[in-house]
């Protein structure tokens, strides 16, 4: 009897430890760091206008680290008196980040965010060497840093605007999409931009075998496109407008939250 009631014994608690195993996963892992569930929860606050993420504050960081560099370094180029490209690029530099730096501290303030006051050490770094550059050298420099640093900057914009549930935010990232992009077509307008670099840099974060269709045999027939109608001309440039910038003023933001909880 005392076997059994041993041998018993431990067959209970081997079958105790299992179910704990089975169990731990379910409920160690729910809110662990780097989990799905996690990520979209790790650092979110309640605010008038929607939860406020932690991925929603570095962007709204960003934005105003961008304008704190971006800025600059468009006076700096008109001011400069380079080719007609480049000084359109650096006034389109300086308009956008005004409206956008006004627009960052605004947000920034209703939901009580601290904003950094000058910009991070690659950002400085990059000045410097603007400021360094002459001639040739230094309208290079600011078409490549520049377009290289929108490039950046512009998926992340599209990836808050499509996963923000906080309204002041969302509409921060519509203002700096129509910006965003409003510089990169100024900066490529130039004539400068190195886009074989920006490939080579690109290739170094895609995903590796990019899905699509296969490359076309060499020496194979192309089809021939079907013949345009006779008309007017068509223009180069595109068929659209990019949309007004998306601003509202404080009392309307104020007046307007949205109730939800994180």
């Amino acid at each position: 009897m005392r076997g059994l009631r041993s041998g018993t014994g431990l067959v209970v608690i081997a079958l105790t430890a299992t179910l704990l195993a089975l169990l731990f996963p379910l409920w160690s892992y729910a809110d662990r760091s780097g989990t799905p569930l996690a990520d979209v929860d790790a650092g979110t606050v309640a605010t008038r206008w929607g939860p406020l993420s932690a991925a929603d504050r570095d962007f709204v960081v960003r934005v105003r680290l961008a304008g704190l560099w971006e800025g600059p370094a468009g006076r700096q180029a008109v001011e400069r008196d380079p080719s007609a490209a480049i000084e359109a690029a650096g006034q389109h530099l300086v308009d956008g980040h005004a409206f956008l730096d006004a627009r960052v501290r605004e947000v920034a303030g209703l939901l009580g965010m601290e904003l950094p006051g000058r910009p991070n050490a690659q950002q400085r770094g990059w000045l410097r060497t603007l400021t360094a550059d002459r001639g040739a050298a230094y309208e290079r420099d600011f078409a490549n840093l520049l377009r290289a640093a929108h490039g950046t900057v512009f998926p992340l914009v599209a990836r808050i605007r499509t996963d923000t549930r906080n309204t002041l935010v969302r509409g921060l990232a519509d203002d700096a999409n129509t910006t965003v992009l409003d510089h990169i077509t100024m900066l490529e307008a130039t004539g400068l931009v190195d886009f074989d670099a920006l490939a080579r840099d690109g290739a170094a974060t895609a995903p590796r075998s990019p899905t699509g269709p296969p490359p076309p045999t060499p020496g194979a027939a192309v089809p021939s496109a079907a013949p345009l109608r006779s008309g007017p001309p068509v223009s180069a440039g595109p068929s659209f407008s990019l949309p007004p910038a998306v601003s509202r003023s404080k009392d309307e933001a104020s007046a307007a939250p949205e109730a939800h909880t994180p």
